[in-house]
C-alpha cells in the first residue's frame, strides 16, 4: 500500500483493517482524515470528526463502501470524481443565467452586467478551473492577496484598448467582487453542491471611518445655481441650449434626489405634474428606473418650474418640442458641470472629497433632513434604506440634534432634610 504522509505526524497515523486503510490527521487540521489504496488509486476522505474513535468508525464505513463499489464495478477513480464535480466556472455560468432572469425588472441591466464583468476579468481567471468545493476561505484570502498585489502587466481578459497603468483596486471595487463571489457560492449552496458558505469576511480589517457624503450646504447650493443661471444667460449661442439644460438639471436633481443613472433613464412619460392637496402646491410624481428596479419619487415644489422649462425648450437642431418618449436630459452634463464647479471653487468640500452630480442627491437628502422630514418616508422616496441615511447623512446634520433633549436640566429647588418625630 502506498502511504502518503505529507504534512502529517507519524504518531497521528492509525491503520485499520490490517493496514488496508488508515486514519491520519494533518498538523494544521482538527479533523481526522481517512485514506486507502484500492485498485491502483489513492483515495482520501475527511471524517469531519475530532475524536479518534468516532473518526475510525466513520473511516471503516467509508472503506467498506469503497470495497462494495469496487466489487460491483462502479468505483470511480479520484480523477473521475474530481471531474464529475462542477467547477466554479460552470456554477458561475449557471448563476448568470438564473440571475438575469429572476431579477428582471428588479435590477438594472447595468447592475447585472457588472457581475458579468467582474467574473470575466478577475473571478473566473482565478477560481474558474477549481471544483466548487475547493473555493475555501483560504483560497478567497489568496484571491484578496492577488488583487492587492500591484500588477505588472495589463489584464489579458480586458476588452478595452487603454494603455496599461498599474493601479490597485479601490476597497469598494474589491467589495463588489466579493459580493459577486458570494452570489455564485449561494447558487451552489442552493442546489447542494457545497455544505455551507466559506468565511468571506476580510481578515485584519479595522473599523473604517464613516465619512459623510460630499454635498452642497445651503450657501454653497445657492452659489451653485446662481452660477449656472448666470452661465446660461451669458453663454454663446452655440452653447446656450446646453447651459440652460445644465441649470435646470441642477435644480431638478436637488429637488428630486434622483441618482444620476436614474435621471439618465428618465423619459417625459415617467414624469407627471400633480397638485398635492396636503401641501397645497404642485409637485412632480416620477416613475424611477434605476439600480433598484422601478420605484416612485415625489419631488418638492422647486422641481416643477425647471421641468416646465424643459418641456417648453425646443431641441437645438430640429426646433421640435420634446416628445413623450424622449429623455428628459439627453446627452451628458458631466464635463460642463465639473468645469463649472472648478471655476467657482466648489469641486471639493472641506474634507477634500470631490463633488459630482451625485452630490445633488446628497444635497436633497440633507436639505430634507434639515427641514425635519421623516427618515423612513425619506428613505422610501429616495429608494434607499434608513440605515444608509442615518450612517452617511444624519450624523453631520446639526438640525437632527434636539436642543430640548440635549440641554435638559433637572428642576432646581431647596432640599429640606426629613426630621423624624422624637418621642417625648
Amino acid at each position: 500500500m502506498e502511504n502518503r504522509t505529507e504534512h502529517t505526524n507519524p504518531q497521528n497515523n492509525h491503520p485499520i483493517f490490517g493496514g488496508r486503510a488508515y486514519v491520519f490527521r494533518r498538523d494544521r487540521s482538527p479533523y481526522w482524515q481517512a485514506a486507502a489504496f484500492l485498485n491502483g488509486h489513492n483515495y482520501r476522505h475527511s471524517t469531519k470528526e475530532e475524536d479518534l474513535q468516532n473518526a475510525i468508525q466513520v473511516a471503516e464505513d467509508w472503506y467498506l463502501h469503497l470495497r462494495g463499489q469496487a466489487a460491483v464495478g462502479v468505483l470511480a477513480t479520484p480523477a473521475e470524481e474530481a471531474k464529475a464535480e462542477p467547477t466554479f466556472a460552470e456554477v458561475a455560468d449557471q448563476f448568470m443565467k438564473e440571475y438575469a432572469l429572476l431579477t428582471e425588472g428588479q435590477r438594472a441591466p447595468r447592475w447585472v452586467q457588472g457581475h458579468e464583468i467582474r467574473l470575466r476579468l478577475y473571478l473566473l481567471p482565478f477560481f474558474g478551473s477549481l471544483p466548487i468545493s475547493e473555493v475555501t476561505s483560504g483560497k478567497i484570502q489568496d484571491y484578496r492577496v492577488m488583487r492587492m498585489t500591484p500588477p505588472t502587466e495589463k489584464n489579458p481578459h480586458a476588452e478595452d484598448n487603454r494603455d496599461f497603468k498599474p493601479k490597485l483596486p479601490a476597497p469598494k471595487t474589491l467589495h463588489n467582487e466579493i459580493v459577486t463571489l458570494r452570489l455564485v457560492l449561494k447558487s451552489a449552496l442552493r442546489v447542494g453542491l457545497i455544505a455551507g458558505l466559506p468565511d468571506l469576511s476580510a481578515p485584519f480589517r479595522k473599523n473604517s471611518k464613516v465619512s459623510h457624503r460630499a454635498w452642497f450646504s445651503p450657501n454653497e447650493y445657492k452659489q451653485l445655481y446662481k452660477a449656472t443661471r448666470e452661465y446660461a444667460e451669458k453663454a454663446r449661442p452655440q452653447n446656450r441650449w446646453t447651459a440652460e439644460q445644465l441649470h435646470d438639471f441642477v435644480l431638478f436633481m436637488a429637488n428630486t434626489g434622483l441618482r444620476p443613472d436614474e435621471a439618465a433613464n428618465l423619459q417625459h412619460r415617467d414624469v407627471e405634474i400633480v397638485h398635492d392637496e396636503d401641501m397645497d402646491e404642485e409637485i412632480l410624481v416620477i416613475e424611477v428606473r434605476g439600480k433598484r428596479g422601478v420605484g416612485y419619487c415625489k419631488s418638492t415644489a422647486g422641481a416643477v418650474t425647471p421641468y416646465k422649462r424643459l418641456l417648453k425648450r425646443p431641441k437645438p437642431r430640429t426646433g421640435e418640442l420634446p416628445k413623450i418618449d424622449d429623455p428628459v436630459f439627453p446627452g451628458s452634463h458631466i464635463k460642463m458641470f465639473n468645469a463649472l464647479l472648478n471655476r467657482i471653487k466648489l469641486k471639493y468640500d472641506r474634507d477634500n472629497q470631490p463633488r459630482t452630480s451625485y452630490s445633488l442627491r446628497h444635497t436633497y437628502i440633507c436639505f430634507r433632513l434639515m427641514e425635519g422630514a421623516d427618515v423612513y418616508q425619506l428613505a422610501k422616496n429616495c429608494r434607499t434604506s434608513v440605515e444608509m441615511i442615518e450612517k452617511h447623512y444624519a450624523a453631520h446634520i446639526k438640525n437632527m440634534l434636539d436642543t430640548n433633549l440635549i440641554n435638559t436640566r433637572k428642576p432646581r429647588g431647596r432640599t429640606r432634610p426629613v426630621i423624624e418625630d422624637e418621642e417625648v
